[in-house]
């Protein structure tokens, strides 16, 4: 095994990394990075087991690619070795460009710019340091590739990183109900007309996908206890960029100031070089470290918050399906100026109220192609026979107001 690196995972037991250019990405710097970035956020205060990283979720993926293309291949599509490593390379780098609690700096210290975007430019830096070497890895990401499914297989309904997540959300959370049998949905991949597709043997395993994930959603990514700490944690960045904007001494490591003082923008990153450098050198211990002296700040909001989030004072949180009234809010917001003693403009620090929902399926979008044996496919809302599709791709809108506790 020589030519393999070997890594026990705890959901699918031995990973092999073939040394050569996949190794070298692994083992780059930014690669590395996801160690110290937690998968699910703020999750752990609901789950604890949920302290799983990005660097163990793109290994699982990458696994799932692997075995995605050795089922494909026995089925009789034609990969090329150059296609193969090119895949494994997009789906293994996918998440490169992740922050620090996954999706909040996007809403908070910066704007304009998506994780994928940034996951971008990082995939570039690597190539330009490996000479050109994952110019086909990158066409892939950027579905430039002639050949689509394997775009398909790094983002659609049915793509190696929703496979890993739920599946490896789940072992880690203890939710045992969004346990998916991702295995035989790879074993039941085929390809039809240029598009992946499911062998109609692999029907039921996909019904148990989609409800899963819906499922997981709910339970576990839009769990109100976790929402409502992850707007603590929003609401504290922002109070800290504010006085950090307004020249009062805040403290923070040299990456996360760099991000407090500036309005940073895609046009931003295009025309400064060292912002991506910054954005690199985040994770989330800057963030759990700034708080820690935060706690201690004389300015009566940001200490607020920063204990909240260290001590898990975590705001109470009501979900409702419409949206609560204007006097309902302005009560609560009076409640806390009193309670604090601070200005009524400024218990917008202390509060949330957030629109979330989640298309579970979207048939329009990227619908789920079920392939039979005489060659016809037809979309899984029309192939399940007990699968209440029309459920399932409802819009399911919720309010969460979540609000400091007086």
């Amino acid at each position: 095994m020589d030519g393999y690196k070997i890594i026990n995972d705890p959901v699918f037991g031995f990973i092999k990394i073939r040394k050569g250019l996949i190794y070298n990405v692994v083992q780059h710097p930014l690669f590395q990075r996801l160690n110290r970035i937690n998968q699910l956020g703020l999750a752990s205060s609901v789950y604890p087991g949920a302290r799983h990283t990005r660097f163990q979720h793109s290994l699982g993926a990458l696994y799932l690619m692997t075995e995605a293309v050795k089922s494909l291949k026995e089925k009789g599509v034609y990969i090329f070795d150059s296609e193969e490593e090119a895949v494994k390379i997009a789906i293994l780098l996918h998440d490169i460009g992740h922050g620090p609690f996954s999706h909040v700096l996007e809403h908070t210290l910066m704007h304009g710019i998506s994780h994928e975007d940034i996951s971008l430019l990082m995939m570039e830096q690597i190539n330009r340091e490996m000479h050109g070497q994952l110019n086909l890895a990158i066409s892939i990401f950027k579905d430039e590739y002639p050949n689509k499914i394997f775009h398909q297989l790094i983002s659609s309904q049915l793509d190696m990183d929703r496979l890993d997540y739920i599946r490896r959300d789940s072992f880690f959370t203890g939710v045992t109900e969004g346990n998916i049998g991702s295995a035989r949905i790879i074993k039941m991949l085929n390809v039809k007309d240029d598009r992946l597709v499911v062998d109609s043997k692999g029907i039921y395993s996909i019904e148990n996908f989609l409800t899963t994930r819906r499922l997981m959603y709910w339970q576990v990514y839009l769990h109100k206890t976790a929402v409502g700490y992850e707007k603590i944690l929003i609401n504290t960045l922002l109070r800290a960029k504010e006085l950090a904007k307004s020249g009062k001494e805040i403290f923070a490591t040299p990456a996360l100031a760099y991000f407090l003082r500036n309005d940073v923008d895609d046009a931003w990153f295009a025309t400064h070089d060292e912002a991506l450098e910054m954005y690199s050198d985040l994770d989330d211990s800057d963030i759990w470290s700034a708080m820690k002296v935060w706690k201690k700040s004389d300015d009566k909001i940001l200490s607020t918050l920063a204990t909240d989030m260290l001590d898990r004072h975590l705001f109470k949180v009501e979900v409702t399906e419409e949206a609560p009234t204007e006097e309902y809010v302005n009560d609560i917001r009076q409640h806390i100026a009193a309670r604090m003693d601070i200005p009524l403009e400024d218990t917008r620090y202390m509060m949330s109220l957030t629109e979330l929902g989640k298309d579970m399926y979207n048939p329009e979008d990227d619908s789920i192609g079920i392939l039979y044996k005489d060659g016809s496919v037809k979309d899984i809302a029309e192939a399940s026979e007990i699968l209440n599709v029309q459920l399932l791709s409802k819009k399911i809108r919720k309010y969460y107001l979540c609000y400091h506790r007086f």
